[in-house]
């Protein structure tokens, strides 16, 4: 009984100092605005990849990132999260999850949740009229993803979304561009 309790305390606490915010991550913006825009989900769902992110220890090593939104019969997001490890070309790693708006937030805020009870803020900053682009952060400042509809885009692209994410208060130089 005795190893079984151990097990169990041992899996909770790292479960528990898993889902706990990085304290030692550094602040890229101390004054995160609320979103610009009211997001319409519909234009929203599908594929965004990244083209740049403050690093995280989830996405350690993790390369041509994407994302795929989907709506669920639920009304609730499908969410699934993909990378290759080490490269453009190294082995694919996902993680799925769902998120569901936040009420009164113009569809610009959702919480995700990778695993029960313990969910995340999800916040488009700014996008694109024609919803090409997307600038997405969380209340702490300690993280942030450039988004685009296209895989790949160019170099005078790749400025003018820094340089928005810069206007919204951001620390660029901390952005971690992603190789696709």
């Amino acid at each position: 009984m005795k190893p079984l309790s151990l097990l169990l305390t041992v899996g909770i606490g790292t479960l528990f100092g898993a889902c706990l915010p990085l304290e030692d991550r550094p602040i890229g913006n101390v004054n995160v605005p609320q979103p610009s825009k009211p997001v319409d989900l519909t234009r929203y769902l599908g594929k965004w990849y990244e083209q740049a992110r403050y690093e995280a220890s989830f996405q350690a090593g993790c390369e041509a990132v994407s994302a795929q939104y989907a709506l669920k019969p639920d009304g609730a997001v499908s969410v699934i999260n993909s990378c290759r490890q080490g490269s453009p070309s190294g082995a694919p790693k996902t993680a799925e999850a769902s998120a569901r708006v936040v009420e009164g937030s113009n569809g610009a805020k959702l919480k995700v949740t990778f695993f029960w009870p313990f969910g995340g803020d999800y916040w488009v900053l700014d996008r694109a009229q024609d919803y090409s682009w997307s600038i997405v952060g969380e209340p702490s400042g300690r993280y942030l993803w450039i988004l685009t509809r296209s895989p790949a885009v160019t170099s005078k692209q790749y400025a003018a979304l820094v340089r928005r994410a810069k206007s919204l208060g951001y620390n660029t130089a901390l952005l971690r561009r992603t190789q696709q």
